[in-house]
């Protein structure tokens, strides 16, 4: 019989208040829910984490800790079927369970930990074989284990279909030779979702294929990439001569792009299941640039009021899209719908980064120990890496074009070329 969700919130009212710290009414921590108090907490605005090695790794173990506790109670996958760990719950008491969790202090996102939970996961249902599944899909959802994508090269961004990692086959295994980049959190997992190409006389879209590869495989070499806004959350990961069981293959020989494909759509897609519209995202949220341009005196200028409102209408309509993108998907694989969250998404960070430069002006670069200000250099100079992640703004807007508005395909003259034949 299926618990009401007085009772399942009852329940877990009681769990949160024996196992988290709750919130005080003077915290900053926005994620949660409440409202900025300037000079108090923590402001993070971080688009991507500028911590030292050590300081990553515990930050993501605390995410870890914090995600593997829920799923001893089906907490940390509500809707999902008691499979993979979940308790097969309906929206409504996954909402009812985020709306008591902004109540408490919890550990920060990673894009590790939402690469492994939200990406990775899901696909590994897809497309995974029976054991696949059932050795790894519950146990990423619980974090217990951690993954990265390594599907970006130094001459295949956003025309991923032109990858050259090659694979070739060998009876029972592949031998994997060549170089991902751009890899997030790839010196923290223990797996990755790697696209090959196994077959250079297709073409490029058809001579794929995906495998999972543990990160420690004999071969396999990370080199950390230091971002300008100071951390190394990306990684340059390169293959020489790695073998790996063709029970690690994920999905048919060739059919690579289609799981690379429907990776990405989970990427894309910033709907909110549960509406609860709470949860962490990085980059800040309106309530910290507002509470930013009321420090700076700056709220009764008719311009700057002009600009704060826009980005505050830009936050809402993002928020009631990516709620429909969450009704249409239906617990689904993510449609063209998430192309339209992701460009909102990134319009939106570039929209904040360009008012609160004009609300701190030269305190954005000065680090005078002021609180609140010179964190959002993070912000500013970390948003423009989101419009290339995950596919850049221009696809985006060709994929809407295309699946959403019915327009003509972009010409693809070598979308039936042997990928060897293609010019590189």
């Amino acid at each position: 019989m299926t618990v009401s969700v007085e009772e399942f919130a009852a329940d877990a009212a009681h769990w949160l208040a024996a196992h988290g710290e709750r919130l005080g009414q003077d915290t900053s921590d926005d994620v949660n829910g409440h409202e900025v108090v300037w000079g108090h907490g923590h402001m993070n605005v971080a688009v991507f984490h500028a911590l030292s090695f050590d300081d990553e790794r515990a930050l993501l173990a605390d995410a870890q800790r914090w995600r593997m506790l829920k799923a001893t109670r089906g907490y940390h996958a509500i809707t999902e079927t008691p499979a993979v760990g979940g308790l097969g719950l309906t929206k409504e008491h996954a909402r009812a369970f985020a709306v008591l969790e902004r109540g408490y202090r919890v550990p920060p996102s990673h894009e590790s930990f939402s690469v492994t939970t939200d990406l990775i996961s899901p696909t590994v249902a897809v497309f995974g074989s029976p054991q696949q599944q059932s050795q790894f899909v519950g146990a990423f959802l619980a974090a217990e284990q951690l993954c990265c994508q390594l599907f970006s090269e130094p001459g295949a961004g956003s025309d991923l279909a032109g990858l050259a990692c090659r694979a070739d086959r060998h009876e029972d295994e592949w031998i994997v030779n060549g170089q991902k980049v751009w890899s997030s959190g790839a010196q923290f997992s223990e797996w990755g979702l790697l696209i090959t190409r196994s077959d250079p006389s297709a073409p490029k879209h058809k001579g794929m294929t995906a495998f999972l590869i543990p990160m420690d495989l004999p071969g396999v070499e990370i080199r950390p990439i230091r971002q300008m806004s100071g951390g190394s959350s990306f990684n340059e990961v390169f293959f020489q001569d790695c073998r790996i069981a063709d029970s690690m293959r994920l999905g048919a020989v060739g059919e690579g792009w289609k799981v690379a494909v429907t990776t990405l759509g989970f990427e894309r897609d910033h709907s909110d299941p549960t509406g609860a519209a709470g949860g962490d995202r990085p980059g800040g949220r309106w309530s910290h640039l507002l509470a930013t341009a009321r420090a700076m005196g700056v709220t009764n200028d008719a311009g700057m009021r002009q600009d704060l409102i826009k980005v505050f209408i830009h936050k809402r309509v993002e928020a009631l899209l990516n709620q429909r993108a969450a009704d249409l998907a239906r617990g689904g694989t993510p449609g063209p719908e998430g192309s339209l969250g992701k460009l909102m998404w990134t319009e939106g960070m570039t929209t904040m980064s360009r008012v609160v430069t004009r609300i701190l002006g030269p305190n954005l670069t000065a680090d005078t120990g002021a609180w609140g200000t010179w964190e959002w250099g993070e912000h500013v100079l970390g948003a423009p890496g989101y419009r290339i992640a995950g596919g850049s703004d221009e696809v985006q807007r060709n994929i809407i074009g295309e699946r959403v508005l019915g327009l003509p395909m972009e010409p693809r003259p070598d979308k039936t070329i042997p990928w060897s034949e293609l010019p590189r």
